[in-house]
């Protein structure tokens, strides 16, 4: 098992190897949902598997505040490191752990005050509102751990241990699984056992890597005492800004498409949707993962003018996503009828609504690549506000203009062409930021 240290020179094997638990811990994230969904769809029916889905978006967003310190300030930490400032970099570190505890705890009191006036004003109602307050309502209860587990993903990679936070991941994702199958499948507690299932694993994965940084180790980082520093916040939450907004707007859109599918073509519209999204969360997990792997080593380069080895990972990185982009395109359209059986088997409108959307959807992973890793690559050198315009731009404007215009021409086809037209628009607005920076940061 070689060492690899952010210092290093990075051929294509380090990179991939360095980046590799970082795409499998946000893929492992996904899969938690999927579990979910999956037994709640074959043992609790139609009508739960729909709520499920249209409730978690809202809980998701609540928990990408921890993803918004983990990203913003591993790049900050990241970069403090490669200035040599290793004392500094451990008290940013540890501020950031603790202010997201705080945050982490009034959120998931607010979420449970407004949680069914969210439902409502989304739409749901009779059956399926009161099975997304009875999700939500338990799956709130981890929210703490969830933001912590979202941050801790990013700061194992910036202590130089990846391989450990993948681990914790694996745990934390096999134990959700072993008691979805236990609660759901077993004991049929429905929904309420898979939101018990979630909160465990969320809490697994949010609390173990807290007892690790809180302890000695041989990491790069540890949990001190620290005085606030309003300025590394600020710094962190304008760097990482761009991040929430790509999971905020992921999640807000997915509410959007749900609105849009009820009206459109009714719960079968959701349920087809929740499916699509399941693979879709897991071709942008391997994307996101990868920016996030690779965005301490960037941030750590730029920190020390490496500018040599600034352009061979941006080069690499670059080969990497489009070979990637092409290869779950292709996948993707193989396995829509496969994928959609899982799923929708038992019944033969849903299977047929899915298969179609997986065919137009499809094409948006092409571009999406691209779009995800320009923003991060944005704040991996600490620019805050070219990544957070382009995630603006990509998730809010293009997505919801798509999704909001593209039906009245096409219909639900519309629906799912959406995705398409705004990844493109990303990716070209992500070469135009490369391209127009280059001077600036002397990476190409």
């Amino acid at each position: 098992n070689m060492k690899i240290k952010l210092s290093d020179h990075f051929n294509y094997k380090k990179i991939l190897i360095f980046t590799l638990p970082s795409i499998a811990m946000m893929v492992f994230s996904s899969i938690y949902w999927i579990v979910d969904g999956f037994f709640v769809s074959n043992f609790a029916g139609k009508t739960a598997f729909a709520a499920v889905n249209f409730i978690y978006p809202f809980i998701a967003i609540l928990g990408t505040i921890g993803f918004m310190f983990g990203t913003g300030g591993s790049a900050l930490v990241a970069k403090t490191l490669g200035e040599k400032q290793n004392e500094k970099a451990n008290k940013i570190f540890s501020m950031l752990i603790y202010v997201s505890i705080i945050v982490g705890i009034i959120i998931t009191i607010l979420g449970q005050v407004f949680l069914k006036d969210v439902a409502i004003l989304l739409g749901a109602e009779g059956d399926m509102l009161d099975n997304c307050v009875l999700y939500g309502r338990v799956v709130l209860l981890s929210t703490t751990a969830f933001m912590l587990q979202m941050q801790f993903q990013s700061f194992f990679v910036t202590a130089e241990k990846p391989t450990l936070g993948l681990i914790v991941t694996l745990i934390a994702g096999v134990s959700n699984m072993i008691l979805d199958a236990l609660l759901v499948g077993v004991f049929n507690l429905g929904i309420v056992g898979a939101a018990s299932a979630t909160v465990v694993s969320q809490s697994i994965g949010g609390f173990v890597p807290l007892v690790y940084f809180a302890r000695k180790n041989k990491s790069l980082l540890k949990l001190c005492k620290f005085s606030f520093d309003g300025k590394a916040l600020l710094k962190t939450c304008t760097n990482g800004s761009s991040e929430l907004m790509s999971n905020v707007s992921m999640n807000l859109v997915g509410m959007l498409y749900n609105v849009q599918l009820l009206k459109y073509a009714g719960e079968d519209g959701v349920a087809a949707y929740g499916i699509l999204m399941y693979v879709c969360m897991i071709f942008l997990a391997i994307f996101i993962g990868y920016s996030v792997g690779i965005a301490p080593v960037i941030g750590y380069h730029y920190g020390a003018n490496n500018e040599n080895e600034l352009k061979g990972l941006l080069k690499k990185s670059l080969i990497i996503i489009i070979t990637a982009s092409i290869s779950m395109f292709a996948l993707s359209e193989i396995l829509a009828t496969p994928l959609s059986m899982i799923f929708a088997s038992y019944d033969k409108d849903l299977l047929e609504l899915t298969k179609r959307g997986f065919l137009l959807y499809s094409f948006s992973y092409l571009f999406a690549g691209l779009a995800i890793f320009g923003s991060g690559f944005f704040t991996a050198l600490n620019n805050g506000l070219i990544s957070a315009i382009m995630s603006f731009l990509r998730t809010l404007v293009f997505q919801i203009a798509a999704v909001f215009l593209l039906p009245l021409i096409w219909d639900i086809d519309g629906i799912w062409v959406s995705v398409v037209f705004a990844e493109l628009m990303a990716a070209m607005l992500s070469i135009i930021f490369i391209l127009a920076n280059k001077n600036r940061y002397k990476y190409l």
